[in-house]
């Protein structure tokens, strides 16, 4: 069979003959120019680290233009290399292979790249503003051959983008191993990334960026609905079916944070968001992810008190600053119910915070070339926010941390976000809803990729995953009946919501008995043919057991074990030696670089008896890992979920705490 131009572009990878180079495409969205953080003497390091994936012959012409990278940009991104082809996911057949799993890889790579997909694609940037696939275009090009050629024994390994070569494994073993960002712990400081990501040694892969299993906004779209809806029933005069004329306040419509709007319109609210970057505000309004935009702050204050007044369903975007929203609406008397924020605040002093009394353009000139003065500029613009925030709280609104490192990079600022005993003014939303309803009892974000690109193929797995849940439901007890309720009602309500952006894609929050039966069903319809090519399960990181997170994922972990991360890198380690096609660990990823460690995998549907007995070995670890650790921790939810496991599969067997009376204990200390 003759190869396409496409497949033949995959096969070369790094090009023998220098491609023309590229002009910057102000079209899309681009990464700010990062800070100069690299001496002289690291300058020259950086720059003989690029060239080694050229041949000693072209070197005279890209050393040059790599330097000018590294001057203009604080980065060196080899644009030159960045594929004439469009970057989308392709149909699984249209890859040149030789592993159909190696192929699906290549799929799911080629999505978190698309710039529909992608924050700033040319960057290999996904989501998080620093969240990337790759450090630059070559490690691309190297990583695409490679999976294009490899063999079922053989296992690609990833360094932070880097193709560190394809290794003699076998059938059973994952395809891929990716680390991102794995350093010496003293040097996990936010410099610490400026530095290593500037010379090419490492990368912040965020969470689902650099695993190769971001699904657009609607990865996170469903944990914010349940987040919103649960919120919501925090408040007086409960919200059990919705959030009819309820008004949701928070910031962000980039990668990750562009679900907040849609979310908001599912679980029935008012929903409002700021967002400083134009382009990000008007991409997501033409994906129809938000309703309307505004510029005016009188303006979208009008709109607020008509849809409050007549519990209208709507999301509203205001292209600003979202302190000058926060103080606007304090100053107009505006009642808050819910409020929450998702400006990228792991990442405040590289674009993921945009301070107020500065323009979009302002902030990407200063953070690179005063850094310190953009800094007070973030410190005082979080102080302000926080005001503004408590002002409101005091008249009844809810405020919750959405795990975007606001509580702890407000807390550091300066900003009065402390109570007397030091903790939190505001709960984590994992402390109060996700927690302590969903990953104590298993559920999390659970998701999968028809690489058919068939919408029918989608289809098909919402009808089957339906059938599967209100199946399971029946019988389910008492303690998980709302979280049935909930995804039963997510995914029958799931094609009509729009989801899709990018891949074929769903997200469905699961447990392990769910994650099992849905699965299974999907490779006996694989198998059949009833799904026309395989299906891509995986999950977002943010879940029971893939990520140790003391401020976001384990916040409500309170043995004193929240800052230790050995259920991560144990998740990490049984998903591999349990049948994952591809396995992921990272350093960072949603409250920032050093704060956390998480991970991931990709497994491959195709059919087969392998893939039936993989599927049920991993996804049952892949859960209750996290249960057990959670149960250690004295959690109750999850307590009830570790015995329910147990009593359900006598070989698994979980140490149990003994609860202490608090009484013997306080009775000691007096």
């Amino acid at each position: 069979m003759a190869l396409t131009d496409f497949q033949k572009e995959i096969l070369q990878g790094i090009p023998d003959v220098l491609p023309s180079p590229k002009a910057r495409d102000t079209k899309v969205s681009h990464a700010p120019k990062r800070k100069d953080i690299l001496t002289k003497a690291e300058k020259k390091l950086a720059l003989k680290n690029a060239l080694r994936y050229f041949d000693k012959k072209h070197h005279a012409v890209l050393a040059p233009e790599f330097a000018d990278e590294l001057e203009q940009y604080g980065r060196i991104y080899m644009y030159r290399f960045r594929p004439e082809y469009k970057m989308y996911a392709r149909s699984i057949d249209e890859y040149p292979f030789r592993s159909k799993q190696a192929a699906a890889i290549m799929l799911m790579i080629q999505n978190n790249l698309n710039p529909a997909v992608a924050q700033h694609p040319h960057e290999l940037i996904t989501y998080g503003g620093n969240g990337a696939v790759f450090q630059n275009w070559a490690q691309y090009l190297l990583t695409m051959r490679y999976l294009a050629e490899m063999t079922e024994e053989q296992t690609l390994v990833m360094y932070s983008g880097h193709p560190m070569g394809l290794f003699p494994s076998h059938k059973d073993a994952p395809r891929v191993v990716v680390s991102n960002g794995m350093v010496i712990p003293n040097y996990s400081k936010p410099d610490d990334w400026e530095r290593m990501n500037a010379l090419g040694v490492s990368q912040y892969g965020q969470m689902t960026a650099g695993s190769y299993m971001y699904i657009g906004p609607q990865g996170i779209v469903h944990g914010t609905t349940i987040t919103v809806l649960n919120a919501g029933r925090m408040l007086e005069g409960k919200a059990e079916d919705g959030l009819g004329g309820k008004l949701f306040v928070t910031s962000g419509l980039g990668g990750m944070s562009g679900a907040q709007a849609k979310a908001a319109v599912i679980a029935g609210a008012v929903g409002i968001i700021a967002e400083i970057n134009e382009k990000a505000a008007k991409k997501r309004h033409e994906q129809g992810w938000v309703d309307e935009l505004y510029y005016d702050l009188d303006e979208i204050i009008t709109r607020i008190r008509k849809a409050q007044e007549t519990k209208e369903t709507v999301s509203l975007a205001y292209v600003g600053n979202v302190v000058d929203l926060w103080e606007k609406l304090v100053d107009e008397d505006i009642y808050v119910d819910l409020g929450s924020d998702q400006t990228s605040l792991h990442n405040p002093w590289a674009g993921g915070y945009y301070p107020v009394g500065l323009t979009f353009e302002e902030s990407n000139e200063m953070m690179a070339r005063e850094p310190e003065k953009f800094r007070e500029h973030v410190r005082a613009s979080l102080r302000r926010q926080v005001d503004a925030i408590n002002k409101l709280t005091a008249k009844g609104m809810y405020f919750f941390d959405y795990g975007n490192a606001f509580l702890l990079e407000a807390s550091r600022a300066g900003a009065d976000i402390l109570k007397q005993d030091g903790t939190f003014r505001y709960p984590s939303y994992v402390q109060d809803i996700m927690g302590p309803m969903c990953f104590d009892y298993g559920f999390g974000p659970f998701r999968w990729v028809c690489t058919s690109g068939k919408p029918e193929d989608l289809d098909l797995t919402d009808r089957i995953a339906m059938e599967v849940m209100t199946e399971i439901a029946e019988t389910a007890p008492d303690e998980i009946s709302q979280q049935m309720h909930d995804n039963i009602r997510w995914i029958r309500e799931a094609k009509t919501n729009k989801l899709v952006v990018g891949s074929q894609a769903r997200i469905l929050y699961a447990d392990a008995e769910g994650r099992i039966k849905i699965a299974s069903a999907f490779n006996e319809a694989v198998k059949s043919g009833k799904i026309s090519a395989p299906v891509v399960l995986g999950r977002d990181h943010h879940d029971v057991s893939g990520t140790d997170s003391p401020f976001r994922e384990t916040s409500n972990i309170y043995d004193g074990s929240s800052f230790t991360a050995d259920m991560a890198i144990q998740n990490v380690i049984g998903d591999a030696f349990r049948g994952a096609t591809w396995v992921s660990i990272h350093n960072g990823g949603g409250v920032g670089w050093g704060e956390v460690i998480n991970g991931g995998f990709g497994m491959v549907l195709d059919g087969s008896e392998d893939a039936g007995r993989r599927l049920k070995m991993m996804l049952h670890w892949d859960v209750n890992n996290g249960i057990s650790r959670r149960s250690w921790a004295r959690n109750s939810g999850a307590i009830f979920a570790a015995k329910r496991a147990m009593k359900d599969n006598p070989d698994l067997i979980v140490t149990l705490p003994n609860l202490a009376d608090d009484d013997l204990v306080n009775d000691l200390f007096k």
